[in-house]
């Protein structure tokens, strides 16, 4: 009989002004930090957390102004890597995290990673970058109407869909400074919501 996962609770992190949202699967472990792109939210996580057993605590956030996380003036990504550093700290588990990065969420598990121990860093569908620019793009990511969902089955699209909005674009060009998104003819591949109980696997190996 295989052991059922762990029930998902959802928390809030921080003041009103920089609260940040969070589902948690388990209370003992090794950290795993779920990071959503932009235009998503913490439940893109929610069919790979279900598949996840053994001895982690998983934390899927809600970046600023996505889901019920609180939209900030600054989205700064050392700054919001800080964050993530206290909340896993408070958490009390005592174990470097492994970071788990999806689309832009890539860029934030690398910031935490290049400041913080971590066990290990995982990321897919992170944007692909053209030659620097000197200013940032008007528009990181081509999100709406791109997203690949051929081979995600039907009961995890939902998980997928893009939310965006200028507000959102607005708020995080500071984290695409360093160059021009290239466009693809199609976005992400989602291989954790194509496979759940694979992409689960994988991060096993990592804990």
């Amino acid at each position: 009989m295989h052991p059922q996962p762990p029930r998902r609770t959802t928390h809030a992190y921080g003041t009103p002004k920089n609260l940040l949202v969070y589902d948690r699967w388990g209370g003992y472990g090794r950290p795993v930090v779920l990071l959503h792109g932009l235009f998503y939210d913490r439940t893109i996580w929610w069919p790979v957390a279900a598949e996840l057993t053994g001895p982690c605590s998983v934390i899927a956030v809600d970046l600023p102004g996505h889901g019920q996380s609180a939209e900030r003036g600054d989205n700064d990504l050392d700054a919001l890597a800080r964050d993530l550093a206290v909340l896993v700290r408070d958490l009390q588990l005592h174990r470097a995290p492994v970071l788990v990065g999806q689309g832009e969420g890539a860029l934030l598990a690398e910031a935490f990673a290049a400041a913080y121990a971590t066990r290990a860093v995982l990321t897919f569908d992170e944007p692909a970058f053209d030659e620097p620019a000197e200013a940032p793009p008007e528009s990181p990511e081509p999100h709406e109407g791109d997203a690949d969902l051929a081979g995600v089955p039907a009961a995890y699209r939902q998980f997928a869909v893009p939310r965006g909005d200028r507000r959102l674009r607005d708020a995080y060009r500071c984290w695409f400074s360093r160059g021009v998104p290239a466009r693809a003819a199609k976005r992400p591949g989602f291989p954790h919501l194509r496979a759940p109980a694979r992409f689960a696997a994988t991060l096993r190996d990592l804990i």
